[in-house]
């Protein structure tokens, strides 16, 4: 099952695990593990890890196309139904407002229309001030990881030269 990233995996990645400057074989992986299919992201997600003007841009920018995805007729349907649930009255208006206005809403529509599995360093929480995405994916039957258990998963190695 392919995997759809959450900005976390990304920027978090960068800032605390993964930098750019000491640990590129994480970047290497992601290249690789998309070029197999493996691996993507949506349009939103770009734009928010694009709004950091960084290295992770210039890191987008040497991937090509294709690792962000476009939302397509299936994904404003399950949108639909994602925004439903958002709307069911658990959730303040203020947290509702916010998780439609973000990538996350379309990260999980696009996961639970397409058969991804969300990576997100999210955990689920029940609040009704905030919506966390582990949360959305529960309640949609969307599975959902943290980026080192998709690592795992995947069996990925980042080793030094001998």
């Amino acid at each position: 099952m392919p995997y759809l990233l959450d900005s976390t995996a990304l920027i978090d990645a960068k800032r605390r695990w993964y930098g750019l400057d000491f640990c590129p074989g994480y970047w290497d992986w992601l290249s690789t593990a998309h070029g197999a299919g493996l691996v993507f992201s949506i349009e939103r997600v770009e734009d928010e890890v694009r709004a950091g003007d960084d290295e992770l841009v210039e890191w987008i920018d040497q991937l090509g196309g294709g690792f962000f995805l476009r939302p397509d007729t299936d994904v404003v349907r399950s949108l639909s139904e994602v925004s439903t649930w958002a709307s069911s009255g658990e959730f303040k208006p203020s947290a509702v407002s916010t998780f439609l206005g973000i990538a996350d809403s379309l990260l999980v529509a696009h996961a639970h229309a397409h058969g991804f599995t969300v990576v997100t360093q999210e955990v689920p929480r029940n609040q009704i001030a905030n919506i966390k995405i582990p949360n959305a994916c529960i309640a949609m039957g969307v599975k959902y990881v943290n980026t080192f258990e998709m690592l795992r998963n995947e069996r990925a190695r980042f080793v030094l030269p001998s």
